[in-house]
């Protein structure tokens, strides 16, 4: 019977570590980004019939199961922390694939919330010298909300 009590109360603990643990690594992006201009769904759908170029920054699969019409795909590839602080040398995110005029506004985005690489990606840019980043924090779920079109 203790043996049971014992492999109880470890799981239990087990759990609430990995709850814990999860809570610091799936951290929320931060609401705003320096530099950036912080958009939505409906100022995104704007920019686009203006022309803006819109940079899908998640995973080749994810982009194959659903993008925002018209995007392109560049993959930001993350091994940094999750965290405002990020070493951006330790990631890979192909700048050669965006925009060569660095001038004209850009729009980059993600899956939201717990999704980093629309952020970090906005981050690179900006360093590269890129001077009108817009950072679409809502992301997909926020166009999908809208019922705005997607391919």
């Amino acid at each position: 019977m203790s043996l049971s009590i014992r492999s109880l109360r470890a799981a239990l603990l087990g759990a609430l570590f990995a709850a814990a643990t999860s809570a610091v690594f799936a951290a929320e992006t931060p609401a705003t980004l320096g530099g950036a201009t912080l958009v939505g769904a409906d100022k995104v759908k704007e920019m686009m019939a203006k022309g803006t170029p819109v940079v899908d920054t998640r995973v080749a699969t994810e982009y194959a199961e659903a993008h925002i019409k018209g995007a392109a795909s560049v993959p930001y590839k993350e091994k940094s922390a999750k965290d405002a602080g990020f070493d951006a040398s330790a990631d890979s995110f192909d700048l050669a694939k965006l925009p060569a005029d660095k001038a004209a506004p850009i729009i980059f985005y993600c899956n939201a919330g717990e999704c980093w690489k629309s952020y970090k990606a906005s981050v690179v840019a900006m360093k590269a010298g890129y001077k009108k980043v817009h950072w679409f924090r809502g992301g997909i779920p926020e166009w999908k909300a809208k019922g705005f079109p997607i391919e």
